[in-house]
């Protein structure tokens, strides 16, 4: 079933993934989205509050199942194909052209417009299954923006370019993360490494700082490896970082 077919819309909730992980555990099929007018406790990565004011942004969760109801494919990749379907759906509704802060965030000349969360579930009555959220600022002004978020986020509206709706980025959405997680799906996680890495919002070559659950330390980005692990050079010698470890990353 093509993701976005089946669509909860809720006024309010408390996190739009927490909505589709319920529904996932009652049997929800692949592909079901929930999206939310407002959340009231939305989540980031690491912990941290996703500011969802009513009205505002895109706030959407998707339920994905592996074929045959069996494990999700590339589990760990999930936060690199929907960072691509998001990036995807800005650039059709909105015409703007937005990079990729490896591993979760979209971020327009330095800014943060988007964010993504990915959380697997194993053993649920109807299989495994992964919940992926999806928030994109839409319609902030920047003092709609808390104090200490204003000089680091950004909206489409603030970006300008063609006018947008909510609804327009979130069909983009969903059609792209279709596309993406399809590509997982049959194996080819190389096209969604590659294109990610195309679209990085530090690319090969420049100098990064890594803050990781090991400590923060600079080095020169040298782009994905085969399992889209940041590869960092520290000292003439390369190491990763996976995925589930970096807690940061600017530029150096």
């Amino acid at each position: 079933m093509p993701v976005g077919t089946i669509v909860h819309r809720r006024e309010c909730v408390a996190s739009t993934n927490d909505t589709a992980r319920e529904l996932a555990l009652a049997g929800a099929d692949h592909g079901t989205a929930v999206v939310a007018g407002e959340q009231t406790r939305g989540r980031g990565t690491k912990g941290r509050v996703w500011h969802s004011p009513p009205g505002l942004g895109l706030y959407a969760s998707f339920i994905l199942r592996g074929p045959a109801a069996g494990p999700v494919p590339f589990l760990h990749l999930l936060p690199l194909a929907a960072g691509l379907a998001a990036s995807d759906a800005v650039l059709a509704a909105a015409g703007a052209a937005v990079r990729l802060k490896w591993p979760n965030d979209l971020v327009h000349d330095g800014k943060k417009l988007g964010g993504i969360l990915s959380e697997g579930v194993s053993g649920g009555p109807a299989g495994d299954f992964a919940v992926v959220g999806v928030g994109i600022n839409v319609g902030h002004d920047p003092l709609d923006f808390p104090a200490d978020l204003r000089a680091s986020s950004t909206s489409l509206r603030i970006i300008g370019g063609r006018a947008v709706t909510i609804e327009s980025v979130f069909v983009g959405l969903c059609r792209a993360l279709h596309y993406w997680y399809n590509a997982l799906a049959r194996g080819d996680k190389g096209s969604v490494i590659r294109t990610f890495e195309e679209r990085l919002a530090f690319p090969a070559g420049r100098p990064i700082r890594v803050t990781s659950a090991a400590g923060t330390f600079t080095g020169i980005c040298r782009g994905l490896d085969e399992d889209g692990r940041l590869v960092v050079e520290r000292a003439g010698a390369a190491g990763t970082v996976a995925l589930d470890a970096v807690l940061g990353l600017d530029g150096a």
